[in-house]
């Protein structure tokens, strides 16, 4: 057989290993530990029931458009929707990258970053995050931005692995001290509660985007959205399929932002309990927890590859760092149930008496 023409480069692409296995417990993805609240479920369920499979899903994102616009005071021109903000974020970075571009962005942070990079045959510029906690220094942040000529500079707030937040002031310096595009990642902004959406107005390079993926339980849908001004919201459609997003998705996304109020108390719970486990591992001799505004802690362990290898043995996923760079021997454990979390809790504590 003749030698296939790929991509240049594909082969080099690194990739994002999303193979699971059969847990008994699975905290490894910061998912929502619970599925859909009955009265939500109900709804979605009668509202599939009468979705025109036959139709193009035109009305359908434009109600969803149109209903996330109007919440944030906003009209359909500064929304879009995508298969989870994780291709929202991919398109972003394709519509501001290419050769010669520079891509800035902290890390540790979303591992897909790097990739996003790439794929838009774009320069990656990461800067470490330093200190005992994770902090980003943002006059040196800004300062890599500006001499790099970057094209787009991005944050994660807040922020992951790390859990750990940047003020809305830090924002603020970033998005005013820069003039290429701005991305605010705030796929756990539910669990921090202090958005920067309120500054779109006010600097129009920036751009925000969020998911339906953790707060609102819906990984398995893909949708998320993003928040912009029109001329950005306007170039970055450009980059999408028509019909990208299916009917089934925007009518469940739909209802469930229509009903979000439902998943308050469940959100509220996440952060109780994740504030509750932070406290007990904080307890167990050798960890390290860090501050989290988020649905999952990163704890570090020097012995945190065999803790992950035993958790493993239990049938408990969590998600281990390895030896990655300023990660190394660290564990994120998302919130699962309040039951799921000692069970969690339990068998890490074992290790460490028999350890």
């Amino acid at each position: 057989m003749s030698k296939l023409k790929y991509r240049n480069k594909l082969a080099d692409m690194p990739s994002y290993d999303v193979v699971e296995r059969s847990w008994n417990i699975k905290v490894n993805a910061n998912e929502s530990g619970m599925n859909l609240p009955p009265l939500v479920e109900e709804r979605v369920m009668s509202r599939l029931s009468r979705v025109a499979f036959n139709r193009y899903p035109n009305e359908d994102l434009e109600t969803l458009m149109e209903a996330i616009g109007r919440n944030f005071g906003m009209g359909v021109e500064n929304v879009l929707i995508g298969n989870g903000s994780s291709e929202i974020i991919e398109k972003i970075f394709y519509c501001f990258g290419g050769r010669g571009r520079k891509i800035v962005f902290p890390q540790p942070s979303f591992s897909m970053y790097h990739i996003y990079a790439k794929a838009a045959e774009a320069e990656a510029v990461p800067v470490d995050l330093s200190g005992e906690d994770y902090s980003l220094d943002v006059r040196e942040y800004v300062n890599i931005v500006n001499d790099s000529k970057a094209s787009l500079c991005v944050v994660c707030n807040p922020n992951n692995p790390t859990g750990n937040v940047l003020p809305i002031e830090d924002i603020e310096y970033i998005a005013a001290h820069t003039s290429c595009a701005f991305l605010v990642d705030e796929a756990y902004i539910e669990f921090y509660g202090k958005s920067a959406v309120s500054l779109l107005k006010k600097y129009p390079n920036m751009i925000v985007a969020r998911t339906f993926s953790k707060a609102y339980g819906l990984a398995a849908c893909r949708c998320g959205y993003m928040l912009a001004s029109a001329p950005i919201t306007e170039m970055i459609a450009k980059s999408f399929m028509p019909y990208h997003m299916d009917v089934l998705t925007l009518v469940t996304a739909d209802t469930v932002f229509q009903m979000r109020d439902e998943f308050v108390p469940r959100i509220q719970m996440t952060i109780a309990e994740r504030n509750r486990m932070g406290g007990q591992y904080g307890s167990l001799t050798g960890f390290k927890v860090f501050p989290s505004n988020t649905n999952f802690i990163l704890v570090k362990y020097d012995r945190a590859e065999a803790l992950n290898e035993y958790l493993v043995s239990r049938g408990i996923g969590v998600r281990s760092f390895g030896r990655a760079r300023l990660l190394e021997n660290t564990l994120r454990i998302s919130m699962g149930n309040r039951e799921e979390n000692d069970m969690v809790f339990k068998a890490v504590e074992a290790f460490t008496k028999e350890n």
